[in-house]
């Protein structure tokens, strides 16, 4: 099971207007330990930012899955509450869980997640989506694959 990092990068950009303005922007990253997350957000962020960059903060995110889609470019949290029947008590109970949801638009992470979930056995109920300041997510297996792609 994957154990995910929000991990805050910190540099220097060029904006439009042709001003150095520094950022602290916001990244996902797969990693074991906060140790290798803080590694593997320098190395995936090294060939984009020339000159000096600091991950100032790493935290652990809950994350129960995650739905890429190749055309969205903007982030989305989805909230579910999965609705289990206590046998004993028959009372219902709701636990939460959380996804991350790639899309455009709110309409296109509402239909990712559901096709996304579409085999899903459990019953569950959609508490909130919720457009995050991600820029970007870097999971381990995709990396994986493409290194085992390039030694191929």
């Amino acid at each position: 099971m994957s154990q995910w990092f929000e991990c805050k990068v910190k540099y220097d950009r060029l904006t439009e207007a042709g001003v150095v303005k520094t950022v602290t922007e916001p990244y996902l990253v797969d990693a074991l330990s906060f140790t290798e997350a803080e590694a593997r957000i320098t190395e995936e962020m090294q060939p984009y930012i020339s000159g000096e960059f600091a991950v100032t903060a790493v935290r652990r995110v809950n994350l129960s899955d995650i739905f890429y889609n190749a055309e969205g470019d903007k982030w989305y949290r989805v909230k579910t509450n999965y609705i289990t029947i206590d046998e004993k008590t028959a009372v219902e109970k709701k636990t939460a869980s959380f996804q991350m949801v790639q899309a455009t638009e709110f309409a296109q992470a509402l239909k990712v997640f559901m096709e996304g979930m579409k085999d899903t056995m459990a019953d569950f109920e959609i508490a909130s989506i919720t457009e995050t300041p991600l820029m970007d997510v870097f999971s381990a297996n995709l990396q994986r694959t493409a290194a085992d792609k390039a030694a191929k």
